[in-house]
């Protein structure tokens, strides 16, 4: 249920519309190569930006033996084809530009890229809160306004699920776009604020290249391997192949074309019908339009296989040289949130070995708080909270953006997603670039406790200026005993510590904070950003 609410404003299939008339004029991948006879990736285009101050990685295809050079700013990079693909490994340079790319072989110039700078380039991954819209977001339309004096372009990898001469097409009219371009309100909100902040602060031209899709689990960003490395996850692997063997593939395309049809007449008057009725709840407005029949048949053309658009997707940008990674997902794995801890480092390593780079900086948005009016209380999001904390706390996730106050409730996509952005680049800026202090990016995180009586004295890291309470009452915290059962605790501040107590705990064990989907965030830093939920005992 959460995952059709967080698919149904985002569906992938309106766009493909739009892309008819430009693609039917171009010709198919296999007659592109034989026109075209050296090629770079489709994500080299003119105002592309590359990475500063790293090695710079250029791929594509030609004739197997043909020697390529790539050049730009006075650098040139020579690569030999082999089998039909190419690459070459352009010096490490300084921002800068605009510089013209230049692809050729013995003395001609197959492509010629302009408008290309040298900056900062971060992929935007996860699924629809990264997606989505910065036309949609509470503050788009003046950012939108704004946007042309910014220094920021964007690329997204188009979302076609399964590779064909379609996917070819598209992926060949695909180009980054500028601020001033007509698509600008489609780019990421989450990654057009944080790039806007990352190059207000350097200074430098940043890139983003958006590769996320609504509704996906981490399981479609990952190959097979990492997927099935861990006992706890390699069910995700299991379910499908088990599908895949019962499967006709006739009865499979026949079912499959017949849902793509019938989306394409629901989803708008769904559309229209939330238009008319903002306060709508999901049942009501399936009685009026027609039950969903999200997400379709699984199979191999559906864009949440496992490994899917790992294949489809991030492989198309891959090894492209980053600065980093922002990351937002984690809602649709809450069918098993015991699992996403090892799905979600597995994630991260894939990725980061895709992109030839062990330590590559890698940000993530820890889940806020949300619930919807008709569901009831679960705690299954706090453990997605506890396993993003977890990896952060171990190193494998660099950063973290704690955006525990940043939900809404009876909405999956909160609307403001400045905030949330905004403490994704102060990470960034602290743990990559080196500007700010810990104690200027972090509110309060649990360190540590002790006991004495009945009373849980709470330590915590990044909060010697103290606490900051938004309300009447500390609210959220609970205390335990020996028995394990969770009772309200009241709270008392004492400098950067917090003493809890509760009548119903006499001799307490353990205590947790917001170890709930959705409630009511009071407790900050004095700088104003939330205290981490947490529990003592995992």
């Amino acid at each position: 249920m959460n995952a059709v609410m967080d698919v149904i404003p985002l569906l992938f299939f309106c766009w493909e519309k739009d892309m008819i008339n430009i693609i039917k004029s171009l010709p198919s991948g296999r007659e592109r190569y034989r026109m075209k006879v050296i090629n770079c990736a489709a994500v080299f285009s003119s105002h592309c930006v590359l990475q500063r101050n790293k090695k710079i990685r250029v791929w594509g295809t030609a004739p197997h033996g043909t020697r390529v050079e790539v050049s730009i700013n006075g650098a040139t990079a020579v690569g030999v084809t082999v089998g039909n693909e190419w690459s070459a490994e352009l010096p490490s340079m300084e921002a800068g530009g605009p510089y013209v790319m230049e692809i050729s072989s013995e003395g001609t110039v197959y492509q010629r890229l302009e408008d290309v700078m040298i900056g900062e380039v971060w992929l935007a991954g996860g699924q629809s809160n990264m997606e989505f819209a910065l036309q949609a977001d509470a503050d788009g339309k003046k950012a939108m306004e704004e946007a042309e004096i910014s220094q920021v372009r964007f690329y997204q990898v188009k979302q076609v699920p399964f590779q064909d001469d379609y996917f070819y097409r598209v992926e060949q009219a695909n180009h980054w776009m500028l601020p001033k371009d007509e698509e600008l309100g489609s780019w990421s909100a989450v990654g057009y604020y944080f790039a806007r902040k990352i190059s207000e602060e350097l200074g430098v031209t940043v890139g983003v290249i958006g590769c996320n899709w609504g509704g996906t689990s981490a399981a479609a960003w990952q190959d097979r391997e990492s997927i099935c490395q861990y006992e706890d996850t390699k069910i995700y692997w299991e379910e499908y192949a088990e599908l895949l063997e019962g499967l006709e593939a006739e009865s499979y395309e026949k079912e499959r074309k017949e849902y793509l049809v019938w989306q394409a007449d629901w989803q708008p008057r769904m559309d229209a019908y939330y238009k008319e009725h903002p306060g709508a709840d999901w049942e009501e407005a399936q009685a009026a339009v027609g039950v969903s029949k999200w997400p379709g048949p699984m199979g191999p053309k559906h864009e949440y296989r496992p490994a899917g658009l790992y294949e489809c997707m991030l492989k198309r940008v891959v090894p492209y040289t980053l600065g980093g990674v922002i990351y937002y997902q984690g809602e649709s794995d809450d069918h098993r949130p015991h699992s996403y801890y090892h799905l979600f480092r597995s994630l991260i390593a894939a990725w980061r070995r895709e992109f030839k780079e062990e330590t590559l900086p890698f940000l993530c948005v820890q889940l806020p708080v949300h619930q919807y009016a008709h569901e009831p209380e679960s705690d299954k999001w706090c453990y997605i909270r506890e396993a993003q904390m977890r990896l952060h706390e171990e190193g494998m996730v660099s950063g973290i953006a704690v955006a525990l106050d940043c939900g809404e409730y009876n909405n999956i996509h909160p609307v403001h997603k400045t905030e949330v952005a905004g403490r994704l680049a102060m990470q960034a800026l602290y743990h990559v670039y080196g500007k700010y202090s810990a104690d200027e990016v972090y509110g309060p995180v649990y360190q540590g406790h002790t006991v004495e009586g009945a009373v849980l004295t709470l330590q915590f890291e990044h909060a010697e200026q103290g606490f900051l309470v938004k309300g009447d009452t500390i609210k959220g915290f609970e205390l335990a005993g020996a028995d394990g059962v969770y009772k309200e605790a009241a709270a008392r501040i004492k400098g950067n510590r917090i003493e809890l107590y509760s009548r119903e705990v006499s001799l307490p064990e353990a205590a947790r904070y917001m170890w709930t989907g959705y409630g009511e965030v009071v407790l900050f830093g004095a700088n104003g950003l939330p205290v981490a939920p947490f529990r003592t005992k995992r």
